[in-house]
């Protein structure tokens, strides 16, 4: 899928769209670190504060997601290749990027739209369809692009629910020393002591479960492919690698599971094949420390016809 000129139609984005359901199981692991941080309770890790199970968001994901496709998918001059771009970028002006759409079809956000000829589209769709072509994370995610200069919205293929860990969570408050100041006023106040104290929230070992969903039916309406798919099974399982960060500490993909459906309205409801994986501790582990303290097995003997099970990690 390249930036092309041509002005991509309906039946450019459905016509090589993947045709399977799929779902699947992404395992990921945190050691001594801060997955997700919750910027309304002072930056802690997310907790569901009924069970004490930790939590991660889906845009939590996502923008790794997102970062890896950037790395993975970019000129030597750093600019992205054809058609993998990503809209939903640090520092990005939304609508600039709803006017790219508009400037590279000839067409003009604010004029307004005569009587359509017979199998015209309206612009909005016109430059929907643009987007979905040349925005990796458009044709992925899908978007709300109807604000301000009017690009439409696109519903995506893939969703994430929440990732939850599979045990409770202690969430740990440690205080740090830098040994400098911001201000030479700190200084003075300080007598020239110079420390800064602070503080980082840690979870010294959690696993996370996450579920995901592709849609071969939204799948047509954003041109999203088997090559696009392949490559975001790869980012799923390579992305924590390139997202390193202290706060963070060390975050592993351990296991993705992907089922996939014979049939494009799928054979089996997802409820049923996320529950053919269990995952239990260890006999004598009583606290997890790594994902080698746990067995993950997926029952097969109870695996629906039309469903193919891939192990992707």
């Amino acid at each position: 899928m390249s930036t092309a000129t041509a002005e991509p139609t309906a039946a450019d984005l459905s016509k090589d769209a993947i045709a399977n359901r799929y779902e699947f199981v992404l395992l990921f692991d945190v050691t001594n670190g801060n997955p997700n941080g919750d910027p309304d309770a002072g930056n802690a890790p997310r907790v569901d504060p009924e069970t004490g199970h930790g939590l991660v968001s889906d845009v939590c994901i996502k923008r790794k997601v997102r970062n890896l496709i950037t790395l993975a998918k970019r000129k030597e001059d750093g600019s992205p290749e054809d058609g993998y771009d990503i809209y939903v970028k640090e520092k990005a002006i939304l609508n600039d990027q709803h006017k790219r759409g508009y400037d590279a079809l000839g067409l003009d956000p604010k004029a307004k739209e005569g009587k359509l000829k017979e199998g015209e589209s309206p612009k909005e769709e016109r430059v929907r369809r643009w987007m979905c072509q040349n925005f990796f994370d458009v044709r992925m995610f899908g978007a709300v692009m109807s604000t301000g200069v009017n690009a439409g919205q696109v519903r995506g293929p893939i969703q994430f629910a929440f990732a939850r860990s599979v045990d409770r969570i202690a969430a740990l408050e440690q205080s740090i020393t830098r040994m400098a100041v911001t201000t030479e006023k700190e200084s003075v106040k300080q007598d020239g002591g110079n420390r800064t104290m602070g503080r980082k929230e840690i979870v010294p070992y959690a696993l996370y479960e996450m579920h995901g969903y592709i849609s071969p039916f939204l799948a047509q309406q954003t041109g999203f492919n088997e090559d696009d798919l392949e490559l975001f099974f790869n980012a799923l399982t390579q992305m924590f690698d390139h997202d390193r960060s202290a706060s963070r500490g060390e975050m592993s993909a351990c296991q993705l599971i992907v089922f996939k459906h014979a049939s494009p309205l799928g054979n089996a409801p997802a409820r049923k094949l996320f529950g053919l994986v269990d995952i239990k501790l260890k006999d004598g582990v009583e606290v997890p420390r790594s994902f080698e303290d746990y067995t993950v097995t997926i029952d097969e003997s109870k695996k629906p016809n039309g469903i193919e099970i891939h192990e992707r990690l």
